[in-house]
C-alpha cells in the first residue's frame, strides 16, 4: 500500500514536472521570444512531444490510482474479516471460560460427594483406585456390562467371567487387560 502510494507520488510529479515545461515553452512562444523558424519548428515537435508524455504519465497516474484504490478495498475487506474473526474468537474464548468455570465447579461438586461415599471405603482399596486412576487417565474403575470391561471395551472370555461368578460379591475383581478394577452390575452378563 505504501509502494502505491509512493508510485502515485511519483508518477503525479512527473506529470507536473512536465505540464510546467510545457507551460513554459508555451509561454516562451506566445510572447514571441523564439524568432528562429527553425527553433520555432523545433518547439512545436518538442510540444507535441510533451503533450504525448502526459498523456502517458496520466494514464499511467490511472492505473497506479486503480490499483492503489483496489488494494484499499482489499485492506477494508481483511480489516473487517479481521475484526469478525477476533469478535468469533473473543465470543469462543467467553464460553470457553464459561464452560470452564462450570465444569470446574461440577468437579468440587463432585469431590465433595465423594468424601462421604468413601468414608467407608478400606483405605487398602482406595489407595488401589487412586493409583488406576491416575495412571489410566482418571478411571480407576470400569463397569462389567455385557460381559465386556467398561474401560478397555474387551470382551472377557467364558474362563474368566466363570471365576468373577464364582468369587464373592465383595472380592475385588480386575480386568486382566487393562487392569482397572471391575464393578460388577445386573447388566454383567454373569
Amino acid at each position: 500500500m505504501e509502494d502505491l502510494t509512493a508510485e502515485q507520488e511519483k508518477v503525479d510529479s512527473d506529470v507536473e514536472q512536465v505540464k510546467a515545461r510545457r507551460e513554459r515553452d508555451r509561454d516562451r512562444m506566445d510572447r514571441g521570444l523564439i524568432a528562429n523558424p527553425k527553433d520555432l519548428e523545433r518547439m512545436t515537435h518538442e510540444l507535441e512531444s510533451l503533450e504525448r508524455r502526459i498523456t502517458s504519465l496520466e494514464d499511467d497516474e490511472i492505473e497506479v490510482m486503480e490499483r492503489l484504490e483496489e488494494a484499499q478495498n482489499s485492506l477494508a475487506s481483511l480489516t473487517a474479516a479481521l475484526a469478525a474473526a477476533d469478535a468469533r474468537l473473543s465470543a469462543l474464548a467467553t464460553a470457553r471460560d464459561t464452560r470452564t468455570n462450570d465444569l470446574d465447579e461440577q468437579l468440587a461438586a463432585l469431590a465433595r460427594e465423594r468424601v462421604p461415599a468413601a468414608a467407608g471405603l478400606p483405605a487398602d482399596l482406595l489407595a488401589l483406585y487412586d493409583r488406576l486412576r491416575a495412571q489410566k487417565g482418571g478411571v480407576g474403575a470400569a463397569a462389567l456390562r455385557a460381559r465386556a470391561c467398561g474401560g478397555c471395551r474387551l470382551t472377557l472370555d467364558n474362563a474368566e467371567l466363570a471365576q468373577i461368578k464364582a468369587a464373592p460379591s465383595d472380592e475385588v475383581i480386575r480386568c486382566e487387560e487393562c487392569q482397572r478394577i471391575l464393578v460388577r452390575t445386573a447388566e454383567s452378563g454373569l
